[in-house]
């Protein structure tokens, strides 16, 4: 007997859906491919139409709905045309996945430049909440709807810089009392945080930055994990799919940590 598809029927929003340049696949493309994968119909919404375009090439293999939107999440007005996009082309909402970050510029407290605490900030976290506010008025009109936002490891482990910690801190809150306050209407909102997962964001722009080659730089990360090993996207993906899917119909205000026990050396 054939298996049901675990997000067949369901509407997606992937946020941050496009796969940048590098060896590896990046947590969005791989949470696309696999919500494609699962039956999901997708709006594929990246600041770059480029990197969007190339995951809607790859979710299209699947037999997947899907469609692109490019869109600027630190701007209100694109957040707002995010959701009615969604309502617009496929007349509802069931998962806004929330995969947006960057940690470009930050530096230790004395050293950083408000500049790039207002930038760090503004991506990290105003645009999650940005989404989440024009998102949930169509979640809580169905009673039903998921919420995963993409956090950190960083969070609750010590950093050498500061506002990467902080603003993915801050996602863990915002997470937990949007769960709190929309409970009741059928809306869940969890985080998932990533350890230290092989993907172009991560490797490449080190190997950019310091001209270390990549094949060091993962095995120093590597040896950082009590697994020995860097997760990948996939492992990111899986645990979305999880989480948005009915499987999870319980499981609410919940860190998830993807990260190969780095979390358990705090013990």
């Amino acid at each position: 007997m054939r298996q049901e598809k675990r997000l067949q029927g369901k509407v997606a929003i992937i946020v941050g859906a496009g796969q940048q340049p590098g060896e590896s696949i990046g947590n969005g493309r791989a949470v696309a491919e696999r919500f494609a994968e699962e039956g999901a119909t997708l709006l594929l919404v990246d600041i770059s139409p480029d990197n969007a375009a190339n995951t809607l090439e790859a979710v299209l293999k699947y037999g997947a709905t899907a469609s692109t939107l490019t869109a600027d999440i630190t701007r209100e007005e694109d957040c707002k045309l995010i959701a009615a996009t969604c309502v617009e082309r496929y007349a509802r909402i069931d998962i806004l996945h929330n995969n947006v970050g960057k940690s470009q510029g930050d530096r230790k407290t004395v050293d950083l430049d408000v500049a790039a605490w207002d930038d760090i900030m503004s991506l990290n976290l105003k645009g999650m909440f940005l989404t989440c506010k024009h998102v949930l008025p169509i979640m809580i009109a169905q009673k039903s709807g998921c919420i995963t936002n993409i956090s950190s490891t960083s969070s609750l482990a010590a950093r050498p810089t500061l506002t990467y910690k902080t603003s993915k801190g801050a996602v863990n809150t915002m997470t937990q009392h949007i769960a709190m306050e929309n409970a009741a209407d059928g809306v869940r909102a969890n985080v998932i945080l990533p350890g230290l997962i092989d993907t172009p964001m991560a490797i490449e722009r080190r190997a950019r930055e310091t001209g270390v080659p990549r094949e060091v730089i993962r095995a120093e990360r590597d040896a950082l994990v009590p697994m020995r090993f860097m997760g990948s996207a996939w492992d990111v993906a899986n645990a979305a799919v999880y989480l948005a899917s009915d499987e999870a119909r319980y499981v609410t205000g919940v860190l998830l940590p993807v990260d190969g026990g780095l979390l358990v050396k705090r013990g």
